[in-house]
């Protein structure tokens, strides 16, 4: 047999040896977690550290990998939320914000079209009334030419607007193409900001995937709760900078034409007239960082994309003296004087905030107003008991099908059964060595996936062992029959792993949720069990060989 290079057996050592201590962390999960949140923690605080936590810290020693495997909702569990984003807020937004630019194409057509106003109608639909009809076929023009094609393949060729007309009135809607466009949009745009605020706050692996029309199905494991998921996804976030027409005590008063009353915040019975009409909008928002004020108190920095900052910059400069108010979610943080020109499109935000409380603000801001706001259907805690019986469940599965194997092994194949199982063992290693290095989620399907790979990986030896047997029957002297053994078992061993590889990708790019951590797990299986079957079986028969140097051998 001819032996292996130098440098090949020493690499194979140093990738069982990085395998071994990147697994072992996960024998030790409890002490080793605890370790890597007081580090992060310390290094939140700037390196000051409790007693707790240094208590926490010396739990694993620094200079020993401390990555772990991160395990899902089934194993550890968390919480689940079925949410309904409600499309419909989508239309009305877009068809308020669609009215200036109505009005400002009828300032062309005054003289055919006479007076212009906006005439009270349903959530999305805007209703404009002219006082002279005879300009109709003008001011219907003006406003189609506002709409431009919709941008989906089985759109092509269609308006954004549907515009007709009732008696004096125009009547402007989103066509059904853009409405279906427009569903779309919202339910990615939710997907997107939804998985932003979920990995703002450092929770791993969460399955955020839509389901059917108008709905998105969320799984977070290791959150407290359902009720804490809600309070981190379930917030709008939706900040607007509005001109102040008034401040009253009134809750009922009227607040004239285009103008709504909103609560402060901060401020017990008083409400402000605010235009409904925002200046500038969260979705200009680029950065929100939590920072303290010129009083040490809590506060947000903020700061607007170009767009934003000339419409920030335009209106403080064109408004000094004047109430401007910073309005979120339909509440008034605060209403400060513009003392004077603010140029460059940065900001800050005061209120009576805590430090978690201006953090979590800063980190909704970041990740952006939802589009619509979400009605939650289903909502449901599971709690870390259920996971830690089906991690048990899962060691002892994974403990009988190694054993079992193992015996199989030993038995068929005496001495190379055992090599085999050595082998399968560092297979092991290397699969959750591997998934710790690259954060991969350990789920219920995916101990499946590991237990099926422990048959897989012995597949391939029995390969090698079966073919070795054939070419000592053909009187091969015990070197050159392993040596062919493995040559000619190779070509099927890659074939049969290859196909597997290929199933596994699939499961992949299409499976969500569970059927994803079944398909890594089979596909880093895959990638171990070659390599051990033919690399470190292989190498361990060669010190074997060159130690008790056998006139023949029995397989």
């Amino acid at each position: 047999m001819q032996p292996m290079a130098l440098w090949k057996r020493v690499l194979i050592l140093l990738v069982c040896l990085w395998g071994i201590a990147a697994a072992m962390p996960n024998l030790f999960y409890a002490k080793v977690e605890a370790h890597n949140d007081a580090v992060a923690a310390i290094e939140a605080a700037g390196g000051t550290a409790t007693a707790e936590q240094e208590a926490a810290r010396a739990e694993w020693p620094d200079f020993l990998p401390s990555a772990l495997v991160n395990l899902g909702l089934d194993l550890r569990g968390g919480a689940h939320l079925l949410a309904e984003v409600q499309v419909e807020d989508v239309y009305k937004s877009r068809l308020d914000a669609l009215w200036p630019e109505v009005r400002d194409a009828m300032r062309d057509l005054r003289d055919q079209v006479g007076a212009v106003r906006r005439a009270p109608s349903p959530d999305g639909i805007l209703r404009v009334t002219i006082s002279n009809p005879d300009g109709m076929t003008a001011a219907l023009e003006a406003v189609r030419a506002l709409g431009s094609s919709v941008v989906t393949l089985t759109g092509v060729g269609q308006s954004t607007l549907e515009v007709t007309a009732e008696g004096n009135d125009i009547v402007v809607q989103l066509s059904e193409a853009e409405k279906q466009a427009t569903d779309d949009r919202t339910i990615q745009q939710s997907l997107e900001i939804i998985r932003r605020r979920v990995d703002e706050v450092g929770t791993r692996e969460p399955t955020i995937q839509r389901q059917g029309e108008d709905r998105v199905l969320i799984q977070v494991p290791g959150i407290g709760s359902a009720s804490e998921l809600k309070a981190l996804i379930g917030t709008t976030a939706k900040l607007t900078f509005n001109a102040v027409v008034s401040r009253t005590n009134d809750a009922g008063a009227d607040p004239g034409p285009r103008n709504l009353i909103l609560p402060s915040m901060n401020e017990d019975g008083v409400y402000y007239i605010v235009e409904a009409t925002p200046v500038v909008s969260g979705e200009e928002l680029v950065d929100a960082q939590p920072a303290f004020d010129q009083n040490n108190r809590p506060a947000v920095n903020f700061r607007f994309d170009t767009t934003g900052a000339r419409k920030f910059g335009d209106y403080t400069a064109a408004n000094i003296g004047a109430p401007f108010a910073i309005v979120l979610d339909n509440e008034v943080i605060s209403a400060p004087v513009i003392q004077s020109h603010i140029p460059g499109g940065s900001g800050i935000i005061t209120g009576s905030f805590s430090v978690e409380e201006s953090t979590q603000l800063a980190v909704l801001l970041r990740a952006g107003a939802l589009p619509a706001e979400m009605r939650f259907l289903e909502e449901r805690t599971i709690g870390p008991e259920l996971g830690a019986d089906s991690i048990d469940a899962g060691r002892i599965a994974a403990l009988v099908a190694m054993g079992a194997v193992g015996l199989f092994m030993i038995a068929s194949y005496g001495l190379y059964g055992t090599f085999a199982v050595i082998a399968l063992m560092v297979n092991m290693a290397l699969i959750f060595g591997i998934m710790s290095a690259i954060g991969g989620t350990l789920t219920l399907p995916g101990i499946g996936g590991i237990v099926l790979t422990i048959g897989m990986a012995v597949d391939a030896n029995v390969l090698v062992f079966e073919r070795i047997r054939e070419e000592l029957r053909s009187q091969k002297n015990p070197f050159r029959a392993v040596e062919i053994g493995y040559e000619r078992a190779m070509s099927a061993i890659v074939d049969a792993n290859v196909t597997t590889m290929i199933s596994a990708a699939t499961l992949f790019i299409l499976g969500a949720g569970p059927v994803r951590g079944f398909a890594v797990t089979l596909g880093i299986g895959v990638v171990t069990s070659v390599f051990t079957a033919l690399l470190v079986t292989r190498a361990i028969i060669e010190i074997w060989f060159r130690i008790s140097r056998p006139k023949s051998i029995v397989v």
